[in-house]
Formats: C-alpha cells, sequence, structure tokens
C-alpha cells in the first residue's frame, strides 16, 4: 500500500492532467485500495477528498460495504457515505 500513499500524498498538489492520472492509477490498483480510500476520505479535504470520492464510484459495488461500514462508525460521514453508494448503484445500473 506504499503505492497508494504516494499517490495520495501527490493528489494534495496536483494540477488537472496529474490528478486524472493519479485517479487512473488508484482505480487501476483495484478493489484492495478501497478500505484506505474509505479511510482518507473521512479526513481528506479538497482535491484529494474529490478524486478519493470519484476513485470510490469508479471503482463500483465493492466499495458500497466498505462506506457503510464506516457511516456506521461515523455520524458525520453518514451522508458522504449514502451519497456515495447511491452514486455507485445508479452508475452499476447504468
Amino acid at each position: 500500500m506504499d503505492k497508494v500513499q504516494e499517490i495520495l500524498t501527490k493528489l494534495e498538489t496536483a494540477d488537472n492532467t496529474t490528478k486524472n492520472q493519479l485517479e487512473n492509477e488508484l482505480v487501476n490498483i483495484g478493489t484492495e485500495v478501497v478500505p484506505v480510500l474509505v479511510e482518507q476520505l473521512q479526513v481528506a479535504k479538497g482535491v484529494k477528498r474529490g478524486v478519493v470520492a470519484m476513485t470510490l464510484i469508479r471503482i463500483g459495488s465493492s466499495a458500497i460495504s466498505y462506506l457503510k461500514q464506516a457511516a456506521d462508525k461515523n455520524e458525520d460521514f453518514k451522508w458522504v457515505a449514502k451519497y456515495l453508494v447511491n452514486e455507485i448503484e445508479c452508475t452499476c445500473a447504468a
């Protein structure tokens, strides 16, 4: 997971082109990155948070259970998790 941490650190100062490349790298890692991303989503700010959220949506249904578990433990995160789960379910159905 060192690669994931490296990508997340780069996101803090990334321009749009780099941001898109880093998002694609996270998506390509696949489902194993989901727990780390859900954890990061609860603390990240700005561009980093947006990329983490979009990555979870792109990874899809395998992120849903992790989002729901995090929401159960963090009251302030519930609305974020609910929103992302809805986005994932709509994306999967399309």
